[in-house]
């Protein structure tokens, strides 16, 4: 059954707050309407695009920087960040990212996105991973866009930071990863 323009705006104003890193593609095919209806739809609503409201959520909630690694370092983008707590990252695939014979992701390019922001996320100046235990869970195309979330756990018996990684694509896991990460100084990061 189909939504009426109401009922559809106010679903979508609920979705974007969810999830605001939604494409338009992906509400249209989600409400089957066509994109130049969710455009509509959001600029009557005054929602911006999606460039705007990553730029918004960088903007308003991440009050911190980065201190193991220069941020032009880290891959993908980082629209939410706090120290020794979560983190959030966002990489579009592109024809760099895909072997050209079936246009499927390298798989260290997940990675490195996720250990990457394992790493931001520490507080400290000096953070390595010590170790890593990661799990692809379906494979990623050229032109999805990764959502990679960093959550600190804790500490192991040896003083060094848990991070949790998760990597989405339209809601969809498509890697984990638990990652043991060294840091150099003596106040360890708290859960």
């Amino acid at each position: 059954m189909k939504l009426s323009k109401k009922e559809r705006q106010q679903r979508l104003k609920e979705t974007i707050k969810m999830t605001p890193f939604i494409t338009d593609e992906e509400l249209a095919k989600k409400y089957g309407v066509s994109i130049q209806t969710i455009r509509l739809d959001r600029m009557e609503l005054s929602i911006p695009e999606l460039r705007e409201r990553i730029k918004s959520v960088a903007t308003y909630q991440w009050n911190e920087t980065v201190k193991a690694l220069p941020l032009e370092e880290v891959i993908g983008e980082v629209v939410d960040l706090e120290l020794d707590h979560k983190a959030i990252s966002i990489l579009d695939i592109k024809d760099e990212h895909v072997f050209s014979r079936n246009r499927i992701a390298r798989g260290h390019h997940l990675f490195a996105q996720a250990n990457s922001l394992a790493v931001a996320v520490i507080n400290d100046e000096l953070a390595l991973t010590a170790k890593s235990e990661i799990r692809f869970t379906r494979q990623v195309k050229e032109g999805e866009r990764v959502v990679a979330k960093a959550q600190v756990k804790g500490n192991d018996d040896k003083g060094r930071t848990i991070v949790e990684v998760e990597s989405v694509v339209d809601q969809e896991t498509v890697f984990s990863g638990v990652f043991v990460m060294y840091r150099s100084n003596d106040e360890k990061g708290e859960a």
